[in-house]
């Protein structure tokens, strides 16, 4: 790999920089030789349960000379930087942001475009690609992003969907979340085409985030969303499907299309949710062409419930239900989706109640704005939404069941919920009302001030404790 000096800031190595210049402890780096069977995934989870998050690379992958990249966005702290902003401001930091669109920049010269590979020499097995757990059908591409234009408007789009490797130029698609680019494919078929498709692979963590947005207008481009998390153009160029546009600065670039009116068998897959999946939508990819750098990083994303799988989905949502919130809810202090409910089925939303109703109308509004979360539980300001400890206390103190807990059958849900109804995807969903009672007196909190807890802490210290 080369060195990290003058790299592009737009691009996976620019976050690199950022990471070894700036959080050194953050990054490690792994000479040891690594199997791509199970070792990577497994050394990851081990580092998650020692409340370890750093960024990963490989050096040395049994039988390939390419490295592997993984867990670059499964750190709240390095994406928060990315933002200049601290932790806790990231999701309002993200929500402002991801509303300023900026146009694209497009350059005559790719960072991708070292290497070309096309015909008979494409062999996507070559890619480490992990095998990560016992029940995966097959090794598979996580970190890939498609993109690809809407064939009625002409606008494209980008965002993550599964791809199982099947052979040399074939892989597996599932495009369970059946958004735009689901939409984009069934208008294709409908004119009997395939659909034009570039898998990026490789970019900055501000791309996976920008790209997990959903809720914008239909003739906004995903990539002037990413811009405006940057601050700048975002600089694409152009590949050569179908003159697709995609991030000048990516690692790897797999051209190609995915059929019209051919499935196969997809999965399973590990999924968000700690289980196996076997739902999808069994759509096929070809490969047309791969192009890199010549010293391309491999990326991967750790799949079941690890950070690296989950952490954006958690932010990018807590962005977009405080965005919904705030528009009728002046006092709603923020949103936590906490990445041990698989980063999506559960949102604890902190307010300052006004008036009794108003937490209530926070569960709606979060339903109505995010499919995959099925519990709400809307806390009063003084508890900390970051601390499970914390909300459970005032659950068990402040509810009152027969009156703060609201049920909302036949609910639409995520396809990959296993608890979702097979042939509709419907569950029931719960809202829990953990507030105090508006304009009553109610028992007084202990509480232990700040300036207390700090004196504590040091004298803690020079006992020689560690804290």
């Amino acid at each position: 790999m080369n060195s990290l000096s003058n790299i592009d800031n737009q691009s996976l190595r620019g976050f690199l920089q950022m990471v070894e210049t700036d959080y050194p402890e953050e990054l490690l780096r792994v000479r040891n030789a690594v199997d791509l069977k199970f070792e990577s995934t497994a050394m990851l989870f081990e580092l998650d349960k020692a409340g370890r998050s750093p960024v990963v690379l490989f050096e040395n992958i049994k039988g390939h000379t390419m490295p592997v990249l993984t867990n670059a966005a499964g750190n709240r702290k390095l994406l928060a930087a990315c933002l200049g902003v601290k932790p806790a401001e990231l999701p309002t930091a993200f929500r402002e942001r991801c509303q300023k669109y900026i146009p694209c920049e497009v350059v005559d010269n790719a960072a991708w475009d070292e290497v070309v590979i096309e015909g008979d020499a494409i062999d996507l097995t070559k890619l480490p690609v992990p095998l990560q757990f016992t029940v995966d059908a097959a090794p598979y591409i996580t970190a890939g992003q498609l993109s690809a234009r809407d064939p009625v408007t002409g606008v494209d789009t980008t965002g993550f969907h599964r791809l199982m490797l099947k052979d040399k130029n074939r892989l597996g698609v599932s495009l369970h979340s059946r958004r735009r680019m689901y939409e984009f494919h069934r208008r294709a078929e409908e004119k009997g085409q395939n659909l034009p498709v570039a898998i990026t692979l490789g970019v900055h963590p501000l791309h996976y985030m920008g790209s997990m947005v959903y809720a914008y207008p239909q003739n906004v481009r995903k990539f002037e969303i990413i811009g405006g998390l940057f601050g700048e153009p975002y600089r694409l160029a152009r590949c050569g499907v179908a003159d697709l546009e995609v991030p000048a600065a990516a690692e790897i670039i797999i051209e190609g299309e995915i059929l019209a009116g051919v499935h196969e068998p997809e999965g399973p897959f590990g999924e968000f949710t700690g289980y196996a999946s076997y739902r999808s939508t069994q759509n096929v990819f070809v490969a047309k062409r791969i192009r890199m750098r010549r010293d391309a990083i491999y990326h991967s994303v750790v799949s079941g419930m690890s950070q690296d799988h989950i952490l954006v989905s958690c932010i990018t949502r807590e962005g977009e239900i405080l965005n919904a919130l705030r528009r009728n809810l002046p006092n709603v202090r923020a949103v936590h989706v906490p990445h041990t409910t698989c980063g999506a089925f559960m949102a604890i939303v902190s307010m300052k109640k006004i008036a009794e109703g108003e937490p209530q109308m926070a569960m709606m509004a979060t339903f109505g704005t995010e499919l995959y979360t099925k519990y709400v539980i809307v806390v009063d300001d003084d508890v900390d939404i970051y601390d499970m400890n914390d909300v459970m206390w005032a659950v068990a103190t402040r509810v009152r069941a027969e009156k703060d807990v609201i049920m909302v059958p036949g609910s639409k849900s995520a396809i990959l919920d296993p608890t979702s109804d097979p042939q509709t995807f419907t569950v029931t969903k719960m809202g829990i009302d953990a507030t105090k009672p508006a304009g009553k007196d109610f028992a007084e909190r202990l509480v232990i001030s700040e300036e207390r807890r700090a004196h504590a802490r040091s004298l803690l210290e020079s006992a020689g404790v560690k804290l």
